[in-house]
């Protein structure tokens, strides 16, 4: 009974993940074309599966094509400026555009993983990513950095301010080290 058991924790080990990772793409592929089917099909009386994730696709393509021209413009400049001109919008704002700009795009931000000494006694570390190499502007000056480390099962974490003496850089990608750190060094690196 014991290894029946522990084959089905096993089983669940693999199979899990997989299923609501397909349940997931399988909903949102439904989600998207199901209204965009049944519309091509009563305005123009085609039937074409897949239309509505093609026209996602072709959509969100377009809306980057037009945003990088119009971000050059004028007009989008006086819409950013007069979102930052409003307290708590500014806020939200730039927090986000801030936060998908570390994650993609040409500011990324959690390319440089470090270790964190967090306690010299036991020597305890954690991993973390720079964000700011240089702190004069702040009045913190050269030999501090800014440090990223973001917390397990989660995108959230909190910033640190440390000496450049106490961080260790590691060699591997951002992109590994985020997804061991979100995964609780579950996933192999």
């Amino acid at each position: 009974m014991k290894k029946f058991l522990g084959y089905f924790l096993q089983g669940l080990l693999y199979t899990v993940p997989l299923v609501v990772t397909i349940t997931v793409l399988y909903q949102l592929f439904i989600w998207v074309d199901q209204p965009i089917y049944n519309l091509a099909q009563k305005v123009f009386n085609i039937n074409i599966p897949g239309l509505g994730v093609i026209t996602t696709i072709v959509v969100v393509t377009l809306f980057g094509i037009i945003g990088s021209y119009i971000v050059a413009t004028p007009l989008w400049n006086f819409i950013e400026r007069g979102i930052e001109r409003t307290p708590l919008v500014k806020l939200i704002y730039t927090g986000v555009k801030d936060m998908i700009g570390a994650f993609v795009g040409d500011k990324r931000r959690f390319n440089s993983p470090v270790l964190v000494m967090i306690n010299k006694e036991n020597n305890i570390q954690r991993i973390g990513f720079i964000t700011q190499h240089d702190l004069t502007e702040i009045g913190l000056g050269e030999e501090k950095v800014a440090v990223y480390l973001p917390m397990s099962y989660s995108f959230s974490g909190i910033v640190v301010i440390c000496l450049k003496e106490n961080i260790t850089p590691i060699d591997a990608s951002g992109a590994e080290m985020m997804k061991f750190v979100v995964s609780g060094g579950v996933t192999e690196v």
